[in-house]
């Protein structure tokens, strides 16, 4: 099996670092014209020549009309939803409005800002792909972490209904379930639960671990591959999935 992106367009959100910046460098790897946009421009200045990047919030609709503005006499293939924040770890009524609006805007805003400007250009093409970053908080509950959960739940409907409303123009949408991802932002969630539950972060890291099936954690390349197959010409007829890269996650984080 030899997978090509070669002559696919693809934006992808949140590019400077994680699972984001592995997967604009696997598709730019295969071929694809890559354009990525986080709001951190000293990663996204590290990425390596051949992909074009923008500084871009994408929980602002403005912002995000901004991004796409080139796109529809350019043609677009792929897009790729990643952008995402962990959002609070506490109780349900300490969390304030403004963490609730700023984990909507991130996680479940944007796709629809995204989505919204990409359809138009897949439709008249007859052709195109999205792929959803969902999450195991998208499929199961989540003790003190609500507006996450509720965020990627919303993203998991809206990753099912799209594949039925698209489909029959040829747009294939599909979600990827990232599971325990090495990196930075799972970091910052362990050491959140950790002081949340008065443990040490070696104790819930080992927990979180203990959650899935393979008692593992990934890396974000591996989430990366999954997505350049999905968009790739073997996954042609794959639409309407929610896919796991996660060792099979049980639960989120075991208690006792």
């Amino acid at each position: 099996m030899d997978i090509s992106l070669a002559g696919k367009r693809a934006v992808i959100t949140a590019g400077g670092a994680g699972m984001g910046r592995a997967t604009a460098l696997a598709m730019h790897g295969l071929g694809a014209r890559v354009l990525t946009c986080d709001i951190d421009e000293a990663a996204l200045a590290t990425l390596p020549d051949g992909i074009d990047w923008v500084r871009c919030d994408v929980s602002t609709s403005s912002e995000v009309a901004a991004l796409f503005a080139d796109v529809d006499t350019e043609g677009l293939d792929i897009l790729v939803n990643n952008a995402g924040i962990a959002g609070p770890t506490k109780p349900i009524e300490e969390v304030t409005d403004d963490e609730w609006r700023a984990v909507m805007g991130v996680c479940i805003d944007s796709q629809f800002y995204c989505a919204r400007h990409a359809v138009p250009v897949f439709r008249k093409q007859q052709h195109g792909v999205i792929i959803n970053l969902v999450s195991g908080a998208g499929i199961l509950g989540y003790p003190n972490r609500a507006p996450y959960v509720a965020a990627k739940w919303a993203v998991t409907g809206l990753t099912r209904t799209l594949a039925m409303e698209l489909g029959p123009d040829n747009i294939r949408v599909n979600g990827v379930v990232p599971g325990n991802v090495n990196g930075a932002r799972m970091e910052g969630v362990i050491k959140a639960h950790a002081e949340n539950d008065g443990l040490d972060v070696e104790t819930v890291r080992r927990l979180y671990a203990i959650g899935t099936s393979m008692q593992c954690y990934v890396d974000p390349e591996e989430i990366a591959d999954l997505i350049c197959f999905l968009c790739s010409d073997y996954g042609r007829h794959i639409s309407g999935q929610i896919v796991g890269v996660d060792g099979n996650t049980e639960t989120l984080y075991p208690r006792s």
